[in-house]
């Protein structure tokens, strides 16, 4: 809730102290970073059990869930984020960076070569509300970028499942391949296929939003 003061009812110290932590949380982050890295999926899994407080099997996701999510959201939604997708291309294709060489002097040869990033990670929210914004912000700028390998991950809810809003808009982001396999991957170099991901050991979350009938209320969480 938002308290609202009269001029003068308080002081200015008051108003515009900051918050000083009694304690860090980087020696926490070291810890869980240098368990992954040595146990691999194991730590992963043992995470997910202690944040999330669900036992995960597989982080991947499958095709079958994929297509389980696509048959759950409304129509009318995808076409909200095909549309939305469409923009965000639109938009990022005119900030796309070129690489040219300039050779006009005798002896001088100038230059600039773009390359962009072999792979990037996304994180995606996933507790009281779903976020397909996020998906699509995210992976179609990388792609436009020609980043080869793009994993996303997002929170299970209590079922251990993801988001179907969240898969839905991880689908949209990558029409352009098949969704195939169970990692949200895509590669331009490789097969060219869409791979959609995910479950993350990130910290507990509420589980995922009723799902509305409705898609003018649905739309509003993009």
């Amino acid at each position: 809730m938002i308290k609202i003061f009269e001029m003068g009812k308080i002081r200015d110290e008051e108003i515009f102290a900051r918050f000083e932590p009694t304690s860090s949380v980087e020696d926490s982050v070291k810890g869980i970073i240098a368990r992954v890295r040595a146990e691999g999926d194991a730590a992963l899994r043992a995470y997910s059990a202690e944040f999330d407080h669900v036992d995960v099997e597989d982080f991947l996701v499958s095709t079958a869930e994929i297509e389980a999510a696509l048959a759950k959201v409304e129509p009318c939604f995808i076409a909200v984020l095909e549309e939305a997708a469409a923009n965000i291309r639109a938009f990022h294709s005119k900030q796309v960076r070129n690489s040219f060489i300039m050779a006009d002097k005798p002896g001088v040869i100038l230059g600039q070569r773009v390359i962009p990033l072999e792979k990037v990670g996304l994180y995606v929210p996933g507790g009281t509300a779903a976020y397909p914004s996020t998906v699509l912000m995210d992976a179609i700028p990388a792609k436009i970028a020609g980043v080869e390998e793009i994993v996303m991950v997002t929170p299970p809810n209590k079922e251990g499942s993801v988001n179907p809003y969240i898969l839905a808009a991880a689908h949209v982001a990558g029409s352009s391949r098949s969704a195939a396999h169970r990692r949200w991957r895509h590669s331009h170099m490789a097969r060219r296929r869409f791979h959609a991901s995910i479950r993350s050991w990130v910290r507990a979350m509420p589980s995922s939003p009723r799902r509305r009938s409705r898609c003018s209320d649905r739309s509003g969480s993009i």
